[in-house]
């Protein structure tokens, strides 16, 4: 029999996502009884979800109950960037030496669904489907330390990402998923790292625009 998982969990997984998938922009300010409502449970959860995603950075408090998604600027965007080119490219390659052939199906399948959503025109399934491709790649490299660095930088590019990703249209987003999954096919540890890489580099320059 599968584990209930608690409410307070269900509370913070689902706050989370919204954050992460750009339901909630840089800079909106909610009020802790406005995801009460929303989210149809009792205040105490929601302080719970609240308290663990203020203490990772991705809401700061603002007094009179009311907490916001942190309005983050260029220099805080080419911080972002500078961590997550170190340490992405170097968790796809510790991935890469353990992939499976199962999990590169799976990867394969996530990244159907993503252009699908792209040529349906859906950011909300698209921000969902690339991150649940990454990731399913960056569990492979069994490193908790890494993965839960990375894990926190999302929380802080997603909204970010989302806004231009609206502005544009899911058209002209490119990605370098099937680069990535050739590597892996191939074996070639250095490749994975290097599509990885481009493909960050190619979103960092499109969230670029949004401060030019």
């Amino acid at each position: 029999m599968a584990t209930k998982i608690p409410v307070h969990e269900q509370v913070y997984r689902k706050l989370r996502e919204m954050i992460l998938y750009g339901e909630l922009a840089p800079g909106q300010a909610v009020t802790i009884y406005g995801l009460v409502d929303e989210l149809d449970v009792g205040m105490t959860p929601v302080r719970e979800a609240i308290r663990r995603l203020t203490a990772e950075g991705a809401l700061v408090f603002q007094g009179n109950r009311r907490v916001c998604l942190p309005d983050l600027g260029a220099q805080d965007l080419e911080d972002i960037a500078f961590v997550r080119r170190s340490i992405e490219p170097k968790l796809a390659m510790q991935a890469a030496e353990n992939i499976t052939p199962d999990v590169i199906e799976n990867m394969k399948a996530i990244d159907a669904k993503l252009n699908d959503a792209i040529a349906k025109g859906n950011v909300l399934d698209y921000m969902r489907y690339n991150h649940q491709f990454h990731f399913t790649l960056y569990a492979e490299a069994q490193s908790e330390l890494l993965h839960s660095m990375v894990s926190t930088l999302w929380l802080r590019y997603g909204p970010l990402y989302r806004v231009i990703s609206g502005r544009w249209g899911t058209q002209q987003l490119v990605d370098r998923h099937d680069e990535t999954i050739a590597a892996l096919s191939n074996g070639d540890v250095k490749g994975v790292g290097d599509a990885i890489l481009a493909d960050m580099d190619q979103g960092f320059d499109i969230v670029r625009k949004l401060f030019d």
